[in-house]
Protein backbone atom coordinates (compact mmCIF):
# COMPACT_ATOMS: atom_id res chain seq x y z
CA UNK A 1 0.00 0.00 0.00
CA UNK A 2 1.21 3.63 -0.53
CA UNK A 3 0.11 6.41 1.38
CA UNK A 4 0.29 9.84 -0.22
CA UNK A 5 -0.39 12.68 2.15
CA UNK A 6 -1.67 15.54 -0.07
CA UNK A 7 -1.69 19.33 0.27
CA UNK A 8 -3.06 19.58 3.87
CA UNK A 9 -1.08 17.09 5.00
CA UNK A 10 -3.66 15.24 7.51
CA UNK A 11 -5.71 13.45 4.43
CA UNK A 12 -4.05 10.78 3.20
CA UNK A 13 -4.80 9.32 -0.32
CA UNK A 14 -4.21 5.22 -0.19
CA UNK A 15 -3.15 3.38 -3.01
CA UNK A 16 -3.71 -0.42 -2.35
CA UNK A 17 -1.56 -3.34 -3.74
CA UNK A 18 -4.08 -5.02 -6.21
CA UNK A 19 -3.31 -8.17 -7.13
CA UNK A 20 -5.10 -9.13 -10.44
CA UNK A 21 -5.32 -12.14 -12.75
CA UNK A 22 -7.51 -13.58 -15.49
CA UNK A 23 -9.81 -14.13 -12.34
CA UNK A 24 -10.50 -10.57 -11.36
CA UNK A 25 -8.39 -8.96 -8.37
CA UNK A 26 -7.84 -9.15 -4.50
CA UNK A 27 -6.72 -5.91 -2.23
CA UNK A 28 -6.85 -5.72 1.21
CA UNK A 29 -8.84 -2.77 1.90
CA UNK A 30 -8.05 -2.07 5.73
CA UNK A 31 -5.28 -3.54 7.75
CA UNK A 32 -4.76 -1.50 10.91
CA UNK A 33 -1.28 -2.39 11.66
CA UNK A 34 -0.36 -1.14 7.97
CA UNK A 35 -2.44 1.75 8.29
CA UNK A 36 -1.29 3.04 11.54
CA UNK A 37 2.72 2.74 10.16
CA UNK A 38 0.89 5.36 7.27
CA UNK A 39 -0.01 7.83 10.22
CA UNK A 40 -3.81 6.42 9.88
CA UNK A 41 -4.27 5.19 13.86
CA UNK A 42 -8.06 5.54 13.66
CA UNK A 43 -10.19 2.79 15.01
CA UNK A 44 -13.13 2.70 12.51
CA UNK A 45 -16.51 1.57 14.29
CA UNK A 46 -19.38 2.24 11.45
CA UNK A 47 -19.28 1.23 8.00
CA UNK A 48 -21.66 2.88 5.59
CA UNK A 49 -22.58 2.69 1.94
CA UNK A 50 -23.81 5.01 -0.09
CA UNK A 51 -25.39 4.09 -3.77
CA UNK A 52 -25.78 7.85 -6.20
CA UNK A 53 -26.69 8.42 -10.22
CA UNK A 54 -24.24 11.08 -12.05
CA UNK A 55 -24.08 14.47 -10.96
CA UNK A 56 -25.10 13.89 -7.30
CA UNK A 57 -23.19 15.89 -4.73
CA UNK A 58 -23.41 15.06 -1.60
CA UNK A 59 -21.94 17.24 0.75
CA UNK A 60 -20.23 18.99 2.45
CA UNK A 61 -21.05 17.20 5.35
CA UNK A 62 -19.38 16.77 8.99
CA UNK A 63 -20.29 15.84 12.68
CA UNK A 64 -19.45 18.37 15.76
CA UNK A 65 -18.11 16.80 18.64
CA UNK A 66 -16.38 13.72 18.59
CA UNK A 67 -16.21 14.31 14.64
CA UNK A 68 -15.72 11.24 12.38
CA UNK A 69 -13.14 10.29 10.64
CA UNK A 70 -13.44 8.76 7.29
CA UNK A 71 -11.99 5.86 4.76
CA UNK A 72 -13.90 6.24 1.97
CA UNK A 73 -13.40 4.22 -1.55
CA UNK A 74 -15.45 3.38 -4.79
CA UNK A 75 -16.59 -0.09 -5.56
CA UNK A 76 -18.38 1.23 -8.68
CA UNK A 77 -18.68 3.91 -10.67
CA UNK A 78 -16.41 7.07 -10.04
CA UNK A 79 -16.55 9.93 -8.04
CA UNK A 80 -14.37 13.40 -7.42
CA UNK A 81 -13.90 13.39 -3.64
CA UNK A 82 -13.26 16.50 -1.30
CA UNK A 83 -12.13 17.37 2.53
CA UNK A 84 -12.36 20.98 3.76
CA UNK A 85 -9.86 21.77 6.52
CA UNK A 86 -12.58 22.78 9.32
CA UNK A 87 -10.49 23.18 12.48
CA UNK A 88 -10.64 26.87 13.63
CA UNK A 89 -7.07 27.96 13.80
CA UNK A 90 -5.73 25.44 11.59
CA UNK A 91 -2.87 27.13 9.14
CA UNK A 92 -4.91 25.16 6.12
CA UNK A 93 -8.38 26.16 8.05
CA UNK A 94 -11.14 26.69 5.18
CA UNK A 95 -8.83 25.11 2.07
CA UNK A 96 -9.88 22.01 0.65
CA UNK A 97 -8.10 18.91 -1.20
CA UNK A 98 -9.88 16.17 -3.51
CA UNK A 99 -9.19 13.57 -5.25
CA UNK A 100 -10.62 11.39 -7.68
CA UNK A 101 -11.58 7.97 -6.21
CA UNK A 102 -13.33 5.13 -8.80
CA UNK A 103 -13.49 0.85 -9.25
CA UNK A 104 -10.81 1.40 -11.43
CA UNK A 105 -8.07 3.22 -9.62
CA UNK A 106 -8.83 1.39 -6.16
CA UNK A 107 -8.02 4.81 -4.35
CA UNK A 108 -8.96 5.33 -0.82
CA UNK A 109 -9.58 8.70 0.68
CA UNK A 110 -8.66 9.07 4.70
CA UNK A 111 -10.77 12.31 5.91
CA UNK A 112 -9.34 13.02 9.47
CA UNK A 113 -11.59 14.87 11.93
CA UNK A 114 -11.93 17.99 11.43
CA UNK A 115 -13.44 18.02 7.54
CA UNK A 116 -16.06 18.59 6.15
CA UNK A 117 -16.28 16.07 3.13
CA UNK A 118 -18.50 16.04 0.19
CA UNK A 119 -18.33 14.06 -3.67
CA UNK A 120 -19.75 14.15 -7.15
CA UNK A 121 -20.53 11.41 -8.66
CA UNK A 122 -18.82 11.44 -12.30
CA UNK A 123 -20.22 8.08 -13.90
CA UNK A 124 -24.01 6.65 -14.24
CA UNK A 125 -23.83 5.04 -10.67
CA UNK A 126 -21.56 5.31 -8.27
CA UNK A 127 -21.03 2.85 -5.09
CA UNK A 128 -19.33 4.67 -2.34
CA UNK A 129 -18.12 2.44 0.90
CA UNK A 130 -17.08 4.47 3.96
CA UNK A 131 -15.43 3.68 7.65
CA UNK A 132 -16.32 5.84 10.19
CA UNK A 133 -14.59 6.90 13.42
CA UNK A 134 -17.61 7.16 15.18
CA UNK A 135 -21.27 5.86 15.11
CA UNK A 136 -23.53 8.06 13.44
CA UNK A 137 -25.39 10.50 16.15
CA UNK A 138 -27.88 12.62 14.45
CA UNK A 139 -27.56 15.52 16.74
CA UNK A 140 -24.21 16.09 15.92
CA UNK A 141 -24.60 16.32 11.71
CA UNK A 142 -24.06 19.24 10.08
CA UNK A 143 -22.69 20.90 6.45
CA UNK A 144 -21.49 23.80 4.91
CA UNK A 145 -22.33 25.19 1.76
CA UNK A 146 -20.95 23.17 -1.21
CA UNK A 147 -20.37 26.11 -3.04
CA UNK A 148 -19.32 28.57 -0.43
CA UNK A 149 -17.02 31.41 -2.23
CA UNK A 150 -15.28 31.45 0.58
CA UNK A 151 -14.17 27.66 -0.02
CA UNK A 152 -14.18 27.99 -3.65
CA UNK A 153 -14.36 24.13 -4.91
CA UNK A 154 -14.34 23.82 -8.19
CA UNK A 155 -16.40 21.40 -8.51
CA UNK A 156 -16.80 19.62 -12.17
CA UNK A 157 -20.45 19.21 -12.42
CA UNK A 158 -22.10 22.92 -12.50
CA UNK A 159 -25.81 21.46 -11.76
CA UNK A 160 -25.76 18.99 -9.35
CA UNK A 161 -28.52 17.23 -7.90
CA UNK A 162 -28.30 18.11 -4.28
CA UNK A 163 -30.91 17.04 -1.33
CA UNK A 164 -32.82 19.60 0.74
CA UNK A 165 -30.48 19.43 3.30
CA UNK A 166 -27.60 20.12 1.48
CA UNK A 167 -28.88 23.18 -0.47
CA UNK A 168 -30.11 24.73 2.92
CA UNK A 169 -26.39 24.21 4.32
CA UNK A 170 -24.47 27.60 5.70
CA UNK A 171 -21.14 29.07 4.70
CA UNK A 172 -18.43 27.95 6.15
CA UNK A 173 -18.03 31.80 8.37
CA UNK A 174 -21.33 31.04 9.83
CA UNK A 175 -20.66 27.23 10.55
CA UNK A 176 -17.52 26.69 12.20
CA UNK A 177 -18.27 23.87 14.30
CA UNK A 178 -17.69 23.83 17.69
CA UNK A 179 -15.35 20.92 19.42
CA UNK A 180 -12.73 21.09 16.62
CA UNK A 181 -9.46 22.26 16.66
Amino acid sequence: MIATPLEIPDVILIEPKVFADERGFFLESYHRDRFAAAGIDCQFVQDNHSQSVRGTLRGLHYQSAPGQAKLVRVVRGRIWDVAVDIRPGSPTFGRWVAAELSEDNKRMLYVPVGFAHGFVVQSDVADVLYKCSHVYVPETEAGIAWDDPDVAVPWPEAAPLLSVRDLANPRLRAAVPEGFG
